[in-house]
């Protein structure tokens, strides 16, 4: 959740003061925290694409859910939530990430991929202040969730070789471009 929409929900719509928005802040991450605290289930998720595509969905939805929130426990509910899938999205990124680059060049992807995660919220956060201040803030954060449930959509129709990946397959094809001495 972006600081902007943060504080315009935890004042304005919701009537709270800055132990609200604290609360509000520290929702997604709890959310995360469970998750990774209950994550062992993901080592056995094969089609990690599809698991991607689908937490990705969900951490829309759940910003959906938040939006239309009208009080303090269904919103740090429905953040929780989308901080859960985001960390079960991130787990299941990083893996396939792993699985996928070759060791030469994990070190530019992880770069790239840093930069996307640090840039990317603040990023948002402009979209989303534009957004509420020609419309609500109520507009801005559910329209925020349904891009991204629609964005992963678009993403698996023009990505299929996404859904199709499978951790067991990618894994086999890399140790046996290891066996064969090909760079990994």
């Amino acid at each position: 959740m972006s600081r902007l929409r943060g504080i315009a929900i935890a004042l304005h719509r919701l009537g709270g003061d800055a132990a609200m928005l604290g609360l509000l802040y520290a929702a997604p991450y709890a959310g995360a925290l469970v998750a990774t605290l209950c994550s062992g289930w993901l080592n056995r998720v094969r089609r990690q694409g599809v698991g991607v595509m689908l937490s990705a969905s969900a951490w829309g939805a759940a910003i959906v859910v938040f939006g239309f929130a009208e009080s303090l426990w269904p919103a740090l509910v429905a953040l929780a939530f989308a901080g859960a899938a985001d960390m079960v999205s991130a787990v299941l990124r990083t893996v396939m990430v792993i699985d996928v680059t070759p060791d030469a060049m994990r070190g530019r992807v992880a770069g790239i991929e840093f930069m996307q995660v640090a840039s990317a919220p603040a990023l948002g956060d402009v979209e989303a202040g534009v957004l509420a201040s020609a419309t609500s803030v109520r507009f801005s954060v559910v329209s925020g969730g349904l891009a991204c449930i629609a964005g992963s959509l678009v993403i698996a129709l023009l990505l299929p070789a996404l859904l199709r990946y499978d951790a067991s397959e990618a894994r086999a094809a890399r140790r046996a471009r290891e066996a064969a001495g090909a760079p990994t």
